[in-house]
């Protein structure tokens, strides 16, 4: 068993979190079973917390009823031992308030609240989308900055804002612009973790709390010691970790996408039985494959 987690109530939602893939069986319909499995293997690996269905979890692809299936299958597995965090909100305000109490109802610890995608609302637009399911919701939040996806960034100023909304207590913040994140640091109260996983010593170095992480599937210890590492001033030891984690990242996050990568890995573990994803996601090619493989093994995976 990995090292354990923080002794710290200051987080209510862990240190290290993982963006929890959604297995399927061959016939891609949800394994819950294994869903349940999978979680008590991330807990037992070092996880404290767990992002259910968000982007990783292909929640795109789930119709309500397997996302609502899922919240409660993974609290059930795991809830009196880490933090179950809904990926329940969408770019439909109303929807996301409907899906959030069901996550609510299913008793999950809080949700995660990706800024809506295609639409691209104002910034204000996204303050009054945050407002109205917090207030309609009532359960502690994590807003989730990844421009990536979303199609607009948080600016700075309006993460200030949303920070003095009392249910928005965390930021997941995947927009690699070190100096908004600085602003955001020096100016809240957010428990800000890095959603990007390479950054997580660099964002920690600024006062983030820990790391919400894909590759945390197949090296959540490794990330228990680095983040424990930093929550202890230990540097050299975190340093020494951060190397150790480059050629796994890149092999889960480099090449393809983090949900597709992170069932190969899974699969090569011995974790699940298959690879299967839901279109449009598609499996690798040879290719991507080739260099997956490279990465990890340069990491230290016998392939």
């Amino acid at each position: 068993m990995a090292t354990s987690a923080i002794d710290n109530q200051a987080f209510p939602f862990g240190t290290v979190l993982t963006a929890m893939v959604t297995p399927f069986n061959d016939e891609g319909e949800v394994d819950y079973e294994l869903a349940a499995k999978l979680a008590i293997k991330l807990v037992d690996d070092g996880c404290d917390g767990l992002v259910v269905t968000g982007t990783t979890g292909e929640t795109s692809t789930l119709s309500d009823e397997e996302n609502i299936e899922m919240f409660r299958t993974v609290v059930k597995a795991v809830g009196d031992r880490a933090a179950v965090l809904a990926g329940s909100t969408t770019n439909d305000t109303r929807h996301s308030i409907k899906l959030s109490l069901a996550a609510k109802e299913a008793g999950v610890d809080g949700v995660l609240l990706t800024t809506p995608y295609y639409n691209k609302p104002s910034q204000a637009g996204v303050i009054a989308h945050v407002k109205t399911i917090a207030e309609a919701v009532e359960l502690p939040i994590m807003l989730y900055d990844i421009p990536g996806r979303t199609g607009i960034a948080l600016a700075p100023e309006t993460i200030i804002e949303l920070a003095k909304i009392p249910q928005v207590i965390a930021l997941k913040d995947a927009k690699a612009d070190y100096q908004s994140t600085t602003t955001v640091l020096a100016n809240t109260n957010l428990h800000v973790y890095s959603g990007d996983d390479g950054l997580t010593l660099p964002l920690m170095a600024a006062g983030a709390v820990g790391v919400v992480s894909v590759t945390a599937h197949v090296a959540a210890a490794k990330y228990r010691t680095l983040v424990n590492a930093m929550h202890a001033g230990d540097l050299a030891t975190a340093r020494t970790t951060h190397f150790e984690l480059d050629a796994i990242q890149r092999g889960i996050m480099g090449h393809i996408q983090g949900a597709v990568a992170a069932k190969y890995g899974l699969h090569w573990q011995g974790v699940l039985p298959n690879t299967v994803v839901r279109l449009p996601l598609v499996a690798p090619s040879d290719a991507e494959l080739d260099a997956i493989r490279a990465d990890l093994r340069e990491g230290g995976w016998d392939l």
